[in-house]
């Protein structure tokens, strides 16, 4: 399938990445609605945002990242159901990792599900390792 990677652009895309990330993700948590990730991500401003665009499907994947300085975060790697497994997600997250890098980042973390054995098994072919980390969070109600 024929596809280009771009930046995400709000007036573009918004609608298509938040049909795509509720199919794919099935969010159940107000901190993960999709509108409130895109103007949070949006308000950053750092073009660490993107989309995989095809000419025949419009928005079939994504990938949002964040680097603080010393880590880089992926966040949000979706492709479209029914276009999975035809190296959509593998060129989203090169092109992750190249933009990463190109700001400086030494080491990219990410977050999964400890039971999705699917998605494990796809980072690990990009040689992403678990690590012995336990996972905390807080959430900030005001902020949502």
């Amino acid at each position: 399938m024929d596809f280009n990677i771009v930046r995400f652009n709000n007036k573009l895309h918004k609608d298509q990445v938040i049909e795509l990330w509720t199919n794919v993700f099935g969010y159940e948590s107000a901190r993960n609605d999709p509108r409130l990730a895109i103007e949070k991500k949006e308000a950053v401003s750092d073009g660490l945002f993107f989309v995989a665009e095809s000419a025949v499907h419009g928005v079939v994947g994504t990938v949002m990242c964040g680097y603080d300085g010393h880590r880089g975060w992926v966040y949000s790697l979706a492709v479209t159901p029914d276009l999975q497994s035809q190296g959509i997600g593998k060129k989203l997250m090169i092109h992750a990792e190249h933009a990463l890098k190109n700001s400086g980042c030494i080491k990219i973390n990410l977050q999964i599900l400890e039971d999705n054995e699917k998605v494990q098994m796809f980072y690990r072919s990009l040689g992403y390792t678990t690590e012995k980390r336990i996972s905390m969070g807080k959430e900030i109600p005001e902020n949502m």
